[in-house]
């Protein structure tokens, strides 16, 4: 399984942007999927999750409300709409898959798959 994430870049605070992850290789319908991000000097933090059919999802709380994850299965591909961005969203954004089924999480081991991560800066 092989993810790849892209859409990041350098915007002004209150800005929006869209980032996708394209999963070849397994069976991407059949999978959660989950968005975490790394600051600099930080730990990998999680973001968003959602579930197999899209019919369920779970934020942090610190984006709540400002991102929204979707997907196509048609497409294999998994979305992040982040709107009004923040200072503080600056990390370098990856998706990442299960190796198979499973609920909702937030905990990094769970996953085993990751995309190399597309970075997000966010100026003030």
């Amino acid at each position: 399984v092989q993810l790849q994430a892209f859409g990041g870049g350098l915007v002004q605070a209150g800005a929006s942007l869209r980032l996708s992850c394209a999963v070849s290789g397994g069976t991407f319908s059949s999978i959660a999927m989950a968005w975490f991000r790394q600051a600099p000097g930080k730990e990998r933090e999680f973001v968003t999750t959602i579930s197999w059919s899209g019919g369920s999802t779970y934020y942090a709380d610190s984006v709540q409300g400002r991102f929204t994850i979707s997907r196509d299965n048609a497409k294999n591909t998994v979305y992040l709409q982040m709107n009004s961005l923040k200072p503080e969203d600056t990390a370098v954004y990856y998706c990442a898959a299960p190796r198979g089924p499973m609920g909702l999480t937030s905990v990094a081991s769970r996953y085993e798959y990751w995309g190399q991560g597309t970075e997000v800066t966010v100026s003030s």
